[in-house]
């Protein structure tokens, strides 16, 4: 079993490369970088049950543009 921390992302682009991802710290805002930009998600205080366990779920709220 590994101890990295994951979340399920929910919301945001359709082309998101993955919807489990590693979570650095748990409970904390995730930046998911996409086409020349920066998808935002925050923990929604839900979680989910995954192919991987059960998950905090992480819903998007916004996007930004890189400079540039």
């Amino acid at each position: 079993m590994s101890d990295t921390a994951k979340a399920v992302l929910e919301g945001g682009p359709d082309d998101l490369p993955a919807r489990i991802v590693p979570v650095t710290t748990p409970g904390a805002d995730l930046k998911i970088e996409l086409r020349g930009g920066y998808e935002h998600f925050r923990p929604s205080g839900r979680q989910k049950d995954t192919s991987e366990g059960r998950l905090p779920v992480y819903t998007w709220w916004e996007r930004t543009e890189m400079p540039g």
